[in-house]
């Protein structure tokens, strides 16, 4: 009861502020869209890369506002980092940034809104090739920068830096700059003994949130049914065609934790404190 209760007031606090900060984003995306031009995303295409496949995309749609309806863009340039994140001995691989492509506004088309959207799509062999990275120094857990500059058409230019405080609202979001991160997703199901560890930080179980692995259209159901910890082998026997982790949430997500080991001992994926809903992104690179 007294979790409940301590729940529900902060609750009632996070609708005031969220309400407070949500009138703050709107006033301050029309003091932007005056001013200049907000490039607002859309959706969310693809926001990881496969190291296994070099064709496999970042993508997203934007949204291009302003004044005029966003009839004052002329270009996107978009510009990409290689961010290595897997450092050995203290030799960082990041490159330096590079622009790897530019968007025009004849590739704009009207949206259901009335202004101009376009999809940004970059495949990592262009990512890569465009910042001068060798494929060979890159690893799972790496990722791609990515910043935008939008060009108007009086010449001003504006990116993350002029996008200011309505960067990342969740009415809004006009960030200028994105970060896809880079897995080895298996093209084949890795067959043998995964450890999957379980984890509340209250110490109640997972209140209703469970992770199903689905091997060749079986699922199997794994949560906590009570405590702070449950751990579980899954087999995967040879000849597996389909595997699949997905994360279903319940109640109190801020407490759910989990960590997958693949076969070969690595971490083939990891969530929360609440973790990303839907299907587990693996990360298998032996």
């Amino acid at each position: 009861m007294r979790k409940l209760k301590i729940y529900i007031l902060l609750a009632m606090g996070l609708v005031t502020v969220m309400s407070c900060s949500e009138e703050k984003i709107v006033d301050e995306v029309l003091q932007t869209v005056e001013r200049g031009l907000v490039l607002r995303t859309v959706a969310n295409l693809s926001t990881t890369y496969n190291l296994l496949d070099p064709q496999s995309t970042f993508g997203v749609t934007l949204e291009a506002q302003d004044s005029e309806g966003g009839q004052l863009l002329s270009e996107v340039r978009v510009f990409a980092q290689f961010v290595d994140n897997t450092v050995v001995d203290d030799n960082d691989l990041s490159s330096s940034e590079a622009q790897v492509a530019t968007i025009p506004a004849s590739a704009f088309a009207e949206g259901p809104f009335g202004f101009p959207r376009a999809d940004l799509i970059v495949t990592l062999n262009e990512a890569l090739t465009g910042t001068g990275t060798d494929s060979g120094i890159v690893d799972g857990g790496d990722a791609i920068s990515f910043r935008l500059e939008a060009q108007l058409t009086d010449g001003r230019v504006f990116t993350n830096r002029a996008a200011g405080t309505v960067a990342n609202g969740s009415f809004f979001s006009s960030p200028f700059a994105y970060s896809a991160g880079i897995n080895c997703i298996p093209v084949t199901p890795v067959i043998g003994d995964y450890e999957l560890n379980l984890t509340d930080l209250y110490g109640d179980g997972w209140d209703g949130a469970f992770i199903t692995v689905t091997i060749d259209g079986t699922d199997t159901q794994y949560t906590i049914a009570g405590g702070s910890a449950a751990s579980f082998t899954i087999s995967v026997p040879d000849g597996t065609t389909e595997l699949v982790f997905t994360y279903t949430p319940g109640a109190f997500e801020e407490e759910h934790v989990f960590e997958l080991l693949a076969p070969s001992g690595e971490t083939a994926a990891t969530g929360g404190p609440g973790p990303t809903p839907g299907e587990i992104v693996l990360n298998i690179c032996s």
